[in-house]
């Protein structure tokens, strides 16, 4: 870390991997650039896995495990997925992202940011403790919700929660060398408690007696609680015969999964969970914030002479170009769907979505894939879903305003023939 100076260039809110990302991509093309953070450098305290394919090639150094092995339970079989999976070790990640930094290096202030004014084209940056900072670009990245930007959700909400933990097992909770992605079993819970607030095990053998498992409600309005979640990960354990002989380490999260494109306006550009880039049908963001912080700073590099407005106007644009958004609306359109599904119902659409060909459901689950294709593909889930599933997943798309309504019927016109 280098010493500060007057006026830096661009200031990234938030020390997550995301932020980190951004600030060392602006970095590397000789802007000067601060990160003010609660913490000074750590390792990111989450859990953070990808699809390996997902992560650019300078990251795969920072892979702890890596499985062949990913495997899914929704319906009565186990079906594989055959794409590579990464568990990031989070260590590792943060000096490979410091390195991109390098010869610059940046700055890093210990701050929690409360707000932020304009004064004379620079922006003058606040923390709780009355410190404050100038630049003349700020971005948001302190994660989900935001410190300087705040979303809007138009029906509310829906959470992403689950409850985790890090531990050794005398008998395996989940397949030996394998990492199991989704597993909608339930022997634990009675039929109704499931049909009302469905939640499935996430798992991954880490070696030897050590796995991480996880209970997951894949999204809710309202939300599943944290201690719902708890006991039932424990309840499912002693249901299969394979209670945690020793917690290690735990771990919770709850954050939305349906944050619509932001508004470009304000001056203020966001990042990461910040800036909406939370994927609405995994709820997978890194992998994808590492992909889009090269074009963001490539963007405020070449336009940042033209003053700070233009540079941010063109990080908005690199990170959320029309068609990015139009995309956005149709991912929340399958978001709604699923929260108008009944739980009982969500393995049987996981069973569908994944016997779609592996390009579709990849597809389906990448950040920046046309609307047009994405809802062709939610079509073609829908053509091949059991009847069940369909009428909930029609309501939703007919309760769909604007641009969602528009991309599906585009994307029928070839499917119907027309």
């Amino acid at each position: 870390m280098k010493a500060g100076g007057t006026v830096t260039d661009v200031l990234v809110v938030g020390g997550g991997p995301s932020g980190v990302a951004l600030a060392a991509e602006v970095a590397a093309r000789n802007l000067t650039v601060r990160v003010v953070a609660p913490h000074a450098p750590q390792p990111f305290p989450a859990t953070y896995g990808a699809w390996l394919d997902d992560l650019p090639e300078w990251a795969r150094g920072s892979v702890a495990h890596a499985w062949s092995d990913v495997r899914v339970h929704a319906g009565r079989a186990v079906t594989p997925l055959l794409r590579p999976y990464a568990l990031l070790e989070n260590a590792q990640l943060l000096s490979a992202l410091l390195g991109r930094a390098e010869p610059g290096g940046l700055w890093w202030d210990v701050g929690r940011v409360v707000g932020a004014q304009r004064d004379a084209g620079v922006w003058r940056v606040h923390s709780e403790g009355g410190r404050s900072w100038r630049a003349r670009v700020v971005v948001d990245a302190s994660g989900h919700g935001g410190t300087l930007r705040r979303v809007a959700f138009r029906r509310g909400a829906a959470l992403q929660t689950a409850y985790g933990l890090v531990g050794r097992f005398r008998v395996p909770p989940s397949a030996p060398g394998a990492m199991v992605w989704m597993d909608y079993r339930h022997p634990h819970l009675p039929g109704g408690a499931f049909g009302a607030a469905p939640s499935f095990l996430y798992a991954m053998h880490l070696g030897g007696d050590v796995y991480f498992v996880e209970e997951t409600s894949l999204v809710a309005r309202p939300a599943l609680s944290v201690e719902a979640l708890r006991a039932r990960l424990r309840a499912r354990l002693e249901a299969q015969g394979t209670p945690c002989a020793e917690v290690l380490s735990t771990e919770v999260c709850a954050f939305p999964m349906n944050a619509p494109a932001p508004d470009a306006g304000g001056g203020l550009l966001a990042f990461g969970a910040a800036g909406g880039l939370v994927q609405p049908v995994s709820g997978f963001q890194v992998a994808g914030a590492l992909a889009d912080a090269p074009l963001v700073a490539d963007a405020l590099a070449a336009h940042l002479p033209f003053g700070p407005d233009a540079a941010s106007r063109a990080g908005w644009a690199a990170l959320w170009p029309a068609a990015r958004r139009e995309t956005r609306a149709v991912q929340l359109l399958g978001v709604e769907a699923l929260l108008g599904l009944p739980g009982a119902h969500l393995p049987a659409f996981f069973e569908a979505f994944f016997a779609l060909p592996a390009a579709q459901w990849r597809a389906f689950l990448a950040p920046r894939t046309p609307a047009g294709e994405l809802a062709r593909i939610m079509l073609r889930l829908f053509a091949r879903a059991p009847m069940r599933v369909r009428a909930p997943l029609a309501r939703a798309a007919c309760t769909a305003p604007g641009v969602s309504a528009r991309a599906l019927a585009r994307a029928a016109l070839p499917i119907l023939g027309a």
